[in-house]
């Protein structure tokens, strides 16, 4: 099983590790300990408390003041809906949810399961721009 250090989970919520502490201390967030004896946070627990924070939080936006082609988000699955050919796996990006149709054969191999530490790579040819309200 998958299990996250506080840091760990923290840079994953993009938070501070007091803040997954005191989500903890309130009864939020389950935690147990590693052979060390450092709190961890169980990947499936993890998973869920991120869907369940993101869906409750409307995706943050700020300027861009600078941009790499490179488009390397870091995540945890959250789902993971596999048929004969192809599998759909949800990443959960902080706030944002990412989508991605693979072969069944890819997702097994990788060992995609819900509370799995991912990373989504993002290449398109085809990118939509929009342009916020102003409030």
């Amino acid at each position: 099983m998958t299990s996250f250090r506080i840091s760990e989970a923290a840079a994953l919520l993009q938070v501070s590790d007091d803040s997954i502490r005191r989500w903890a201390d309130a009864g939020r967030l389950t935690t147990g300990t590693d052979s060390s004896g450092r709190a961890v946070i169980d990947g499936v627990e993890l998973a869920r408390f991120m869907a369940e924070r993101a869906a409750d939080e409307p995706a943050l936006t700020s300027p861009v003041v600078s941009a790499s082609a490179r488009n390397r988000l870091t995540g945890i699955v959250i789902k993971v809906v596999r048929d004969t050919v192809m599998a759909q796996v949800e990443l959960q990006v902080g706030p944002h949810r990412v989508v991605s149709l693979m072969s069944r054969e890819a997702a097994d191999e990788l060992g995609l399961e819900p509370g799995v530490l991912a990373v989504a790579t993002v290449k398109s040819t085809n990118v939509g721009i929009e342009i916020p309200e102003h409030r």
